[in-house]
């Protein structure tokens, strides 16, 4: 085992960073339920509505009341599809269109919407991620309920064209939810000039604490909650207020939002670097994603002949964290849907590495992964049965 640890799977989590802890350690005395109507009530409510105001901005959602906490991006997923399919109930429109690519909560989610008799259009999308808008146009009309489409996707980081897709949604009087979960504190997230009507994001994208995430919901847009109870969130959310969770992750959207562009500049500047060394140094490579509409920090890249388990095991030998995909599918054995969906075929599916930076990313860290891939490829080439020359030419 190396004694370096390089953590590049930002896009799976991200670490509590020690502003937020901070933070988080002096809340610990918050204790009182932000219910209650006592001094240590009053106390917990400031804190929490300060934390919203915080995270709203970063969203540059102009009225704070319009964000509701959840315990992460597939709870705040879900209370948009389950409110669709309470609507759907009672109205003629049903159909329902999201992408190919999502996040697999969308993606059951939507499933479990057709199960119940609701039409669903899962969109095709180009080589780079990008959606198919000659099928969206054909898919939009009058029987259209809802549009989900997320802002950048979290394997080949793609960034999507939300303004467009929410002009064209709104025109036949269709409502537009984004899943902003890898978009938000990365690249800049705007509910307003997207004209979304949900937006959801969570927590440990941006260092701050697991368990705790939030949905935009537009003013007079229709909501219904998943979890029912108390009078919390407006009666969106029921259930005693997370105060440690809701604080650190207003701290962590604060700093986000100062950060932003710095953030991105020192990403992208090592993402590009880690590409330029793999391209140099490995041949017959495949970079995926859109390079012109690009999350900052997000490089993923095919390697024909190569299985993806047997790289990430062997980086992880040198020190190196890396994925394969979404960690959110890691444990199954079929080839992404994204990268199935973007061409590849099974092959090239299966070699293939996310490498995520983020901010404690450094350019020697980039440059000892740039030393030690090369040859992992080539021993696990070496070993493969087929030319890597010919799977590099494979697609779906």
């Amino acid at each position: 085992m190396s004694s370096r640890y390089i953590y590049l799977d930002y896009n799976a989590t991200t670490p509590l960073r020690a502003e937020v802890r901070d933070i988080m350690v002096k809340a610990l005395d918050i204790y009182g339920n932000a219910s209650s109507m006592h001094e240590l009530g009053r106390t917990a409510r400031a804190e929490i509505e300060a934390a919203r105001a915080n995270v709203a901005a970063l969203i540059d959602a102009k009225n704070p009341s319009n964000l509701y906490f959840t315990s992460g991006g597939s709870e705040s997923n879900n209370t948009v599809f389950n409110t669709m399919f309470l609507l759907g109930r009672t109205r003629e429109r049903r159909k329902i269109i999201t992408t190919s690519i999502e996040h697999p909560c969308v993606l059951n989610a939507a499933a479990h919407l057709k199960e119940e008799g609701f039409e669903v259009v899962f969109l095709n999308v180009d080589d780079r991620g990008r959606v198919d808008m000659d099928q969206y146009r054909r898919a939009l009309g009058p029987d259209v309920l809802l549009v989900s489409v997320m802002a950048a996707n979290n394997e080949i980081g793609t960034i999507e064209d939300l303004h467009e897709i929410a002009r064209l949604a709104k025109e036949v009087g269709a409502f537009v939810h984004t899943d902003a979960t890898q978009a938000v504190g990365k690249i800049p997230v705007s509910v307003d000039d997207w004209d979304v009507d949900y937006c959801t994001l969570s927590c440990h994208k941006i260092y701050g604490p697991k368990g705790i995430g939030a949905l935009y919901v537009r003013a007079n847009a229709p909501i219904e909650p998943l979890i029912r109870g108390g009078h919390q969130e407006d009666g969106v959310r029921a259930g005693t207020y997370n105060n440690l969770g809701i604080i650190g992750f207003g701290e962590a959207a604060r700093l986000a939002a100062l950060e932003l562009n710095e953030y991105a500049a020192h990403t992208s500047s090592l993402r590009n670097l880690l590409r330029d060394l793999i391209i140099k140094r490995i041949p017959s490579v495949r970079i995926n994603g859109d390079p012109d509409n690009l999350l900052p920090n997000t490089l993923n890249v095919s390697f024909p002949g190569a299985e993806g388990e047997s790289i990430l095991l062997s980086l992880d030998l040198e020190g190196i964290e890396v994925s394969t995909g979404s960690a959110c599918a890691s444990g199954s054995l079929d080839p992404s849907h994204v990268l199935m969906a973007i061409g590849l075929g099974p092959e090239l599916a299966h070699g293939s590495i996310r490498f995520s930076l983020g901010k404690y990313s450094t350019e020697d860290e980039i440059r000892y992964v740039g030393e030690k891939l090369p040859p992992i490829i080539a021993r696990l080439r070496k070993m493969s049965t087929v030319p890597f020359e010919k799977i590099a030419s494979a697609r779906s």
